[in-house]
Formats: C-alpha cells, structure tokens, sequence
C-alpha cells in the first residue's frame, strides 16, 4: 500500500470539489484497493479520495454485512423525502460525533473499480455511508451539515482531542 495519510479538519482540500475521473484504468484499481485498505486499518465504513489529498470523484463504503464497494463518478438519482437523524463521525475529523439528518433511502449510479456502470438503492447505514462520502466529493463535511452551535462544539472537542496531532492542519 501507498503510504497515504487521511487528511484533517482544516485542511484545505478537504472543502474543495473533487474532479470526474475520466479514465477507468488498472491504476485507479489499485487506488481503489488502497482506500479500502486504509479505510479498513483506519476502522471507518468509508473513505474518499479528497481524504488522503486526490481531488477525484471516488470513494469507497464497506458496511457490515456488505463487501466493500468502489463508487467512481457517482450520481445521486433519487433520494426519499423522508429524513431520519442518526450519528455520524468521519476519518478527517477523528474521535467526534454528532447527529446528521439525512434521507433515509437513496438510489446512486456509479462505475466500479472494473469501470462497469452499476445503480444501488440503499438504505439506513448504507445510505447515509454513501452520502457521507459523496459529500467529500463535494467538499462537504458532515460537520456543515449541523447546525453552528452544534459545530462549534464539535470542532472544540476535536481540537482539545486531536489537534496538537494533526499534521498540515490548522483549525
């Protein structure tokens, strides 16, 4: 594996938009294998390419009970109107969590790591997992998705926790 680091909350990257990948080759394959791998020893459910600093529209979801599953250039087809509240935490912004609404079913179109096109209803853990990683792709993280009272204490216990550890971050 790729010696990639995720990146951290206040780095930059993490808020921009990721690029449509053009070509499907056997290297983003591999990259793809390497998401998962590191999502894994990290013990999230997904990672994105903005994560470890590539700005390209991929990310990876493994959620239990599922084999872990490549999206590339995803599409959000549908989402249900009806929202449900549950937990979120993220990688980037290690050792914190707080309460997201998100839709509680949704349909994607994407291709996977063989550059095949496929479309998945999820829902429940799956659902919000993809949309999580979907707004990385988008340079949102699931901290904006809150309100800003909520925010800030999130960020407060964040950088009281892990902020003389981050590297390249400023928050």
């Amino acid at each position: 594996m790729v010696n990639m680091e995720i990146l951290l909350l206040g780095n930059e990257a993490l808020k921009q938009k990721a690029v449509p990948i053009k070509d499907i080759t056997a290297e983003t394959a591999k990259f793809a294998g390497e998401l998962i791998d590191l999502m894994h020893k990290s013990k999230g459910c997904g990672l994105a390419g903005p994560q470890v600093g590539v700005m390209e529209r991929i990310f990876v979801v493994h959620i239990e009970g599922d084999e872990p599953r490549v999206f590339i250039n995803p599409s959000i087809l549908e989402t249900s109107e009806k929202m449900v509240k549950g937990e979120e935490g993220c990688l980037s912004i290690p050792g914190v969590w707080a309460d997201v609404a998100r839709p509680e079913m949704i349909k994607v179109q994407a291709w996977n790591e063989k550059g095949r096109p496929f479309t998945v209803e999820a829902v429940g853990i799956a659902a919000r997992a993809i949309l999580h990683e979907y707004d990385h792709l988008e340079g949102v993280l699931f901290i904006d998705r809150i309100s800003e009272v909520n925010r800030e204490k999130v960020v407060a216990r964040y950088k009281k926790k892990w902020a003389s550890k981050a590297k390249g971050s400023v928050v």
